[in-house]
């Protein structure tokens, strides 16, 4: 094999590499939310509890990623809401639970939309 061919060859490995790392590190917020949105659902506190153990591990993984553009103020009141559910749900009070994880999911909708949201130009 040439040193040309090997160049090219490894040279599309590293963007590929590249590629993955940015596409992974978007996806926490997702399955912070996919995950809270299962707990929310959930028929019973144990679920609830489950589910929102590992969507709190995706929401600090998110919050740790320093290429996110997401609002952390956000993530942190999802973190807090999961701790809630985690809490009710293993007390058994399951409404509350849900309603805990539902409150997650919406911040950490809240705070992808402001990572999209356009920042305000001033009119000086």
């Amino acid at each position: 094999m040439s040193v040309k061919t090997l160049m090219f060859f490894t040279s599309i490995m590293i963007m590929i590499l590249f590629s993955l790392s940015a596409i992974a590190g978007e996806s926490h917020l997702v399955h912070a939310i996919k995950h809270a949105e299962a707990a929310a659902a959930a028929a019973d506190g144990k679920a609830v509890a489950e589910h929102a153990e590992k969507a709190k591990t995706h929401a600090i993984d998110a919050k740790n990623d320093k290429t996110s553009k997401s609002d952390p103020k956000h993530i942190d009141d999802g973190i807090k809401c999961l701790d809630d559910a985690i809490k009710e749900g293993k007390g058994g009070n399951t409404e509350a639970a849900k309603k805990a994880a539902t409150d997650a999911v919406n911040h950490f909708k809240q705070a992808t939309s402001a990572a999209a949201a356009p920042k305000k130009q001033s009119s000086y």
